[in-house]
C-alpha cells in the first residue's frame, strides 16, 4: 500500500512538473503597442525632437503631372501596392536653451483615431505642452493647425505664442473668406479660424512678414505655392543647420525623383513645383538637415542631387549625440 502511495505521489509530482514546464514554455501575450513616437537629433547646441502625431492614407490619384500607371509603378518599387499611401503627420520641437519652439501641431482631433498623438508623444519625449513658448506654423492647413486645440476648441499650448506668415494668415483667417471661397473649401477655412481663435483672443497669435524672424534663432523664407504663405524655417547652431519645409513634399516614392509632380492640395501647382525645386536644390548643395511634415517618421534627413533628380537620405537611428571622436574601423 505504501509503495502504491509513493508511486502515485511521484506520478502526480512528475505530471505537475511537466505541466509547469509546458506552461513556462508558452510565450507571453503579444504586446501590440509601438514605441513612443519621438526621435531626437542634435543640431549644434540645439536639441531637435521629431514628434509623431499620426498618419492618414492618401490616394495616389491626388498626385498630378504623371500618368496613374507611372505613379503606381514608382510606388511598387517602394513596395507600396495598397489603395492609399500612408502619409505621416510630423511636428518638430526645438529646444534652443532659450526657447522651446514647436514647428506645426499635427492633425489633432480633425482626422480621427489615426492622429492626435502629438501631446502624448511630447510627454513621452520628456516635455509638456505648457512648456512650449513658441509655435511656428509652416501654413494653416488642418493637419498643421488642428493640434493647436482640443476637441472642445480649447488651447492645448497654454503658454505659447503662435506665429504664421502674414500672407498665410490673411488668406485663411479673413472673416470674409467663408463667403468668397467655393462651398467645398469652406470647412478648411473654418478649421483654420477655429483652431487659431483662442490664441487670437488671448493676444497670442502674431504674424510676420516673409523674411522676418519671429524669434531670434530662426530664418524664414516664403515658399508660396502649396498655400499663399507657405514658409520654411531654418535654425542654425555652431555651423549646423536644419530646415523645416512643411508640405513641400508629400510622397517619398514619387516627388524626389520627379519634383515636377504636384498634389491636389496645392493652391498653385506651378509655384509649388518651383518652390520644391528651389529648396531641394539648395538643401542638396548645402548638405543641411531637412525636416518634412509628411515623409515617413521621423521625417528628418538629407536631400541629395542625383543626375537631374533628387534622393531622400533618412537619418539613421543612433545615440542622441555622437561622440566628438569616433574611431574608424577599417
Amino acid at each position: 500500500m505504501r509503495s502504491s502511495l509513493l508511486f502515485l505521489t511521484g506520478s502526480i509530482g512528475l505530471a505537475l512538473a511537466l505541466g509547469s514546464a509546458v506552461a513556462a514554455a508558452q510565450p507571453p501575450a503579444q504586446q501590440k503597442t509601438q514605441a513612443p513616437g519621438y526621435f531626437r537629433l542634435a543640431v549644434g547646441e540645439y536639441e531637435v525632437t521629431a514628434l509623431f502625431d499620426g498618419y492618414n492614407d492618401l490616394s495616389p490619384k491626388l498626385l498630378k503631372g504623371m500618368k496613374p500607371e507611372q505613379i503606381r509603378a514608382m510606388l511598387a518599387r517602394h513596395a507600396i501596392e495598397t489603395p492609399g499611401v500612408q502619409t505621416a503627420f510630423n511636428a518638430f520641437l526645438i529646444n534652443t536653451g532659450k526657447n522651446l519652439i514647436l514647428v506645426d501641431t499635427g492633425a489633432g482631433q480633425c482626422i480621427g483615431e489615426t492622429a492626435g498623438m502629438l501631446s502624448q508623444n511630447m510627454k513621452a519625449a520628456g516635455y509638456q505642452p505648457d512648456q512650449v513658448d513658441t509655435i511656428l506654423l509652416t501654413h494653416l492647413h488642418l493637419d498643421h493647425v488642428c493640434g493647436l486645440v482640443d476637441a472642445n476648441k480649447q488651447p492645448i499650448f497654454a503658454n505659447a505664442t503662435v506665429y504664421a506668415a502674414k500672407p498665410e494668415a490673411d488668406y485663411w483667417l479673413d472673416p470674409k473668406a467663408l463667403t468668397r471661397v467655393p462651398e467645398q473649401a469652406r470647412p478648411f477655412f473654418k478649421i483654420a479660424q477655429e483652431s487659431t481663435a483662442p490664441y487670437i483672443a488671448a493676444g497670442r497669435f502674431k504674424t510676420f512678414n516673409p523674411g522676418d524672424a519671429p524669434v531670434a534663432e530662426v530664418r524664414t523664407t516664403l515658399e508660396a505655392g502649396h498655400t499663399p504663405g507657405s514658409t520654411t524655417y531654418q535654425f542654425t547652431s555652431k555651423g549646423q543647420s536644419i530646415l523645416f519645409i512643411g508640405d513641400l513634399v508629400h510622397n517619398l516614392a514619387v516627388q524626389f525623383e520627379h519634383p515636377e509632380v504636384s498634389i491636389a492640395f496645392d493652391e498653385n501647382s506651378k509655384n509649388a513645383i518651383a518652390s520644391r525645386d528651389t529648396v531641394f536644390t539648395s538643401a542638396a548643395s548645402s548638405k543641411i538637415w531637412v525636416a518634412a511634415a509628411h515623409l515617413p517618421f521621423p521625417g528628418t534627413g538629407h536631400i541629395e542631387s542625383v543626375s537631374k533628380h533628387f534622393q531622400w537620405v533618412p537619418v539613421e537611428y543612433g545615440p542622441y549625440q555622437r561622440a566628438a571622436h569616433v574611431p574608424l574601423i577599417d
